[in-house]
């Protein structure tokens, strides 16, 4: 199963990929007969001992492999360094033409960095962390703009993002949710749609046909199209933690926690952004 994320659909987190207990491709050390042939994990020269036993796959006993600690260690560095990028926006970019110039060209940049790792078949730290470094100039500008007008929006946003992780991460790991191949397909189309329509609510927008930003305006509609895109969020966060899972259990590389990191990264951009516009709705209403 590929995540959503495009980043985890890249080499290191596929289950197509050439990397030993990712490759599903028949091997010359399976030949017919075996009686795993059919087992989703056959093919993994690590997981096979388990399998025989009963037992669920475990991450090789060998260096060099991708662990939680990884995953957590490069995910703390990646999103410091948007949280640093942010506070250095925030204090020394005072709200201004100027600085929403800044934040655009921040954005561009942060997308073409993000594109150019997306498509590298092995991670880039100074990609990853660039890419990083710019979001948060970004995401600092746009922040301290919705601060100046709703007052504690961005800290609500950001108590607001750690929520839907932790109870998306609380759901995923209880087996409340499980991450099947129909779950993805069906949660892919719908986030396809919703791309779909927002791209035509911006050009309707563009060229004055829908006022007011259309369906992401700041009321009852807007706040409904927001909720639908957080939702979205935490469903690609369950898709994140499910290649996670499955990466350290295939034994992947170590270096693949930059991609982990570097996905993780972008979902959870995704998810502040979103929480930011609602609070900012809601706000609005009272």
């Amino acid at each position: 199963m590929r995540s959503s994320n495009p980043v985890f659909s890249r080499r290191g987190f596929s289950r197509d990929n050439g990397y030993a207990g990712f490759n599903t491709a028949p091997q010359a050390g399976y030949a017919q007969g075996n009686p795993y042939a059919q087992n989703p994990y056959a093919n993994n020269p690590y997981a096979q001992q388990d399998l025989q036993q009963g037992a669920p796959p475990q991450a090789p006993a060998t260096t060099g492999r991708l662990t939680m600690d990884d995953v957590v260690l490069r995910s703390a560095t990646t999103l410091g360094t948007v949280a640093v990028g942010a506070a250095l926006a925030w204090a020394l970019l005072p709200v201004s033409s100027t600085s929403y110039g800044l934040a655009f060209g921040s954005a561009i940049v942060a997308m073409v960095l993000a594109l150019i790792q997306s498509f590298k078949r092995t991670p880039v730290p100074a990609l990853i962390l660039g890419y990083a470094a710019f979001e948060g100039v970004f995401l600092g500008v746009i922040s301290e703009m919705y601060n100046s007008r709703w007052s504690g929006a961005p800290f609500q946003a950001v108590l607001g993002t750690m929520a839907v992780t932790a109870a998306t991460l609380l759901v995923y790991k209880a087996g409340w949710i499980r991450v099947t191949a129909r779950y993805a397909r069906v949660g892919m189309a719908i986030a396809i749609a919703f791309v779909l329509v927002m791209a035509v609510n911006l050009l309707l927008v563009a060229f004055g046909v829908a006022e007011n930003g259309g369906l992401r305006s700041f009321g009852p509609l807007g706040a409904i199209v927001g909720i639908i895109a957080i939702l979205l969020g935490a469903f690609f966060l369950t898709l994140d933690f499910k290649q996670i899972e499955d990466g350290i259990a295939y034994g992947a590389p170590k270096n693949e926690a930059w991609l982990a990191a570097f996905g993780l990264t972008l979902t959870l951009v995704w998810i502040y952004v979103e929480m930011l516009r609602l609070v900012a709705i809601f706000s609005s209403n009272d």
